[in-house]
């Protein structure tokens, strides 16, 4: 993945940029094909598409005409995975790729100058990726979160460690101005910005044998009015369904990264 084709920047017309720091402010998605790329999510989240100026490979999402996602058609090219990928507002994207190094994780990429603002590709001390970005965004952090956008999840190997990481990278539960406040609930933890729930960290049940075939990662969910009928757009469109149930489903798209789709009704 390629740091200028998925970091919030890039558009004319951007506002102020946080409300919040620590909490997810953008989504990415690498692909290897941008029309393909452009129709799957088109019929599954009933997606529009706008250009960037960083040329014809990369858009942005929009969802009833706000901004929700990066899609940039790099894979290939770049022979980079082709996935979902949070960002997280972050006052300095320095001092959070430094602070991931110092405890065991990895820059893969920045942090570099992307005007308005600064963005690093990291990735956790167990080879979960994410971003962080400081600076402008398209739009203020509560409309992209009202636009689509639910939560996202971490699936991780041990949730309590995990959550020792990120909290000293993004000071969650600092108490600062724009901070989060993070909770450990039965198995998961909990990240709450403003009350609403914007992440999740889970490890499954408490003393089972790590899965080897499923490696920690980010998973991104977006609100959506039938989760019944994104399934079964999904199937139509070289996509698959993973799990399917009333309220959620896990899908994956015509190239295979993985996405949520949740009933709107809880949120």
């Amino acid at each position: 993945m390629n740091h200028d084709t998925t970091s919030p920047s890039g558009a004319t017309g951007v506002v102020s940029a946080h409300t919040v720091y620590g909490a997810p402010c953008w989504v990415s998605l690498t692909s290897h094909d941008l029309r393909t790329t452009e129709d799957f999510y088109g019929a599954v989240l009933g997606w529009e598409w706008r250009p960037m100026r960083l040329g014809d490979r990369f858009r942005v999402a929009l969802a009833d005409g706000r901004p929700v996602a990066g899609v940039a058609a790099v894979a290939g090219m770049w022979q980079t995975a082709v996935a979902w990928t949070p960002y997280f507002a972050v006052r300095s994207a320095d001092e959070a790729a430094a602070r991931v190094q110092e405890r065991g994780g990895t820059a893969a990429v920045g942090p570099l100058s992307l005007p308005p603002g600064r963005a690093a590709l990291l990735a956790d001390r167990d080879g979960a990726t994410f971003g962080v970005w400081e600076g402008e965004l398209f739009s203020d952090w509560h409309t992209w979160r009202q636009a689509q956008l639910a939560f996202i999840r971490l699936h991780t190997r041990d949730a309590f460690d995990a959550a020792i990481f990120y909290g000293e990278v993004f000071d969650w539960a600092s108490g600062g101005p724009g901070g989060c406040e993070v909770n450990y609930e039965g198995e998961e933890v909990v990240l709450r910005s403003g009350g609403a729930v914007v992440a999740l960290i889970t490890s499954g049940a408490l003393g089972s044998a790590p899965d080897p075939r499923i490696r920690p990662h980010w998973q991104v969910h977006f609100t959506v009015p039938d989760v019944a009928a994104c399934a079964r757009a999904a199937a139509e469109h070289g996509g698959g369904v993973l799990s399917l149930d009333p309220e959620e489903a896990v899908l994956s798209d015509n190239e295979g990264a993985r996405f949520t789709v949740t009933s709107r009704r809880g949120h």
